[in-house]
């Protein structure tokens, strides 16, 4: 919750052509942040990628988000 806004801002802060996101070290992840990488993948709808950490999978598939394409499991 803390970091999740401050994470968002700084992505949408330059325009980019491709985003990766590399959450692999993220052991925490709640809904703020949740909430932060929908509106991330919005803004990017093609061009978004997502690495995440086995508890950021967890979390993203109690969500149902788990089959966006955007994410990239290892």
């Amino acid at each position: 919750m803390a970091t999740a806004d401050t994470m968002l801002q700084t992505a949408l802060r330059e325009p980019a052509s491709q985003v990766t996101l590399d959450l692999r070290a993220v052991t925490f992840f709640d809904s703020a942040a949740i909430h932060a990488l929908v509106r991330l993948a919005g803004h990017y709808p093609h061009a978004l990628t997502v690495l995440p950490s086995r508890q950021v999978s967890r979390v993203l598939e109690i969500a149902g988000l788990s089959s966006q394409p955007w994410l990239h499991p290892a």
